[in-house]
């Protein structure tokens, strides 16, 4: 099986390490761990540095205003948030021992010529970057698959960077529903765009989900959704810029558990009768005698009704049955039979 289709067939789950690391090497390799043991198919990180996302300055234009990081300097937040490259490699080979596939999100030209030297397999595009048409391009010149989160995104700018991959002649592209909001409202998710999105723009779509618990990944996977992304951390006592809407090790376990329950659950269209319902239909509703009924006698709603089990006529023809005569007597309990209808 390819990379490409495990993300799509199924439910693929990423565990996004962001800034949860708290400046921390040895956080971060046991991070990789307890991912792993929570029930994780892959590890994410972010490549980039304060000065490849933004710049040192502190005017009124660089300064978060409301949320989670209010008052914060932009070029201060992500050189506090930020993964050393220096780590990249460490982690992508605890990564390897682990048995955890090895993602990270670039955010410039430099951080995918970075991540291609390490021989990464595939690539995250950030909410915030959907519109770097440049930069999705150059991603996907690479030829690996593209998973691109939508948070913010217009119909038009989703198609945008859609068809930016396939200019570089890649479809192999998976689209996150995402709410960009740190934690992201019940109320503002509005996870049934995730079949829409799956049928506009015709590839494969997950979930980018930022909200707290587990209930919001169960409903986007009952919706189709085959990737699930969830920030993870060790311990939201260990602060940092994400750690209040990471989950725990044994929050995202139970999360893994109840995830592939709802994919069971959800199947596959289908009418076919399961082998225990198959035995269950003998209890379903056909006509009986509940009266002595000689032959010849009329059939009325006095001497037979509808009732369960299913051994005689089914219900559908009991209209037709009646007033008709019998051409047999049947006993109070005997079940009525398809002979009795006028064109048997």
């Amino acid at each position: 099986m390819t990379l490409y289709e495990k993300l799509t067939c199924g439910v693929y789950m990423i565990a996004e390490m962001s800034a949860n690391h708290a400046g921390s090497l040895d956080n971060a390799l046991e991070i990789v761990r307890a991912a792993k043991r929570a029930g994780a198919d892959c590890l994410k990180i972010q490549t980039y540095t304060a000065d490849t996302l933004t710049i040192d300055c502190d005017n009124e234009y660089f300064r978060i205003k409301g949320g989670l990081w209010d008052g914060y300097k932009l070029y201060d937040l992500y050189k506090e948030a930020g993964t050393p490259w220096e780590w990249h490699d460490a982690i992508q080979a605890e990564c390897k021992k682990e048995g955890l596939d090895f993602l990270s999100t670039p955010f410039d030209h430099t951080a995918v010529d970075f991540l291609e030297n390490m021989g990464v397999e595939f690539y995250k595009i950030a909410s915030f970057e959907l519109v770097d048409i440049p930069l999705i391009e150059y991603t996907a010149s690479k030829g690996k698959p593209m998973i691109i989160s939508c948070g913010m995104g217009t119909p038009e700018e989703i198609q945008d960077a859609v068809d930016a991959c396939h200019r570089q002649g890649n479809d192999q592209i998976v689209l996150l529903k995402c709410c960009s909001e740190y934690p992201a409202n019940y109320s503002d998710m509005n996870l049934a765009t995730i079949p829409d999105m799956r049928e506009r723009f015709g590839v494969a779509v997950g979930l980018s989900d930022h909200s707290m618990g587990s209930i919001g990944a169960v409903v986007g996977v009952s919706l189709g959704a085959c990737v699930v992304e969830k920030h993870f951390c060790l311990s939201r006592a260990i602060k940092n810029p994400d750690s209040a809407f990471s989950m725990e090790p044994e929050e995202f376990a139970d999360m893994v558990k109840d995830i592939r329950a709802a994919t069971q659950i959800r199947g596959k269209v289908s009418y076919e009768r399961t082998a225990s319902e198959e035995a269950s239909t003998v209890f379903r509703r056909s006509v009986f005698a509940v009266k002595d009924i000689a032959e010849g006698e009329v059939f009325t709603r006095e001497n037979v009704r509808v009732i369960r089990p299913a051994h005689g006529l089914v219900p559908k023809h009991y209209g037709q049955l009646l007033e008709q005569s019998a051409k047999r007597s049947y006993c109070k309990g005997d079940p009525i039979l398809i002979e009795e209808l006028a064109h048997a």
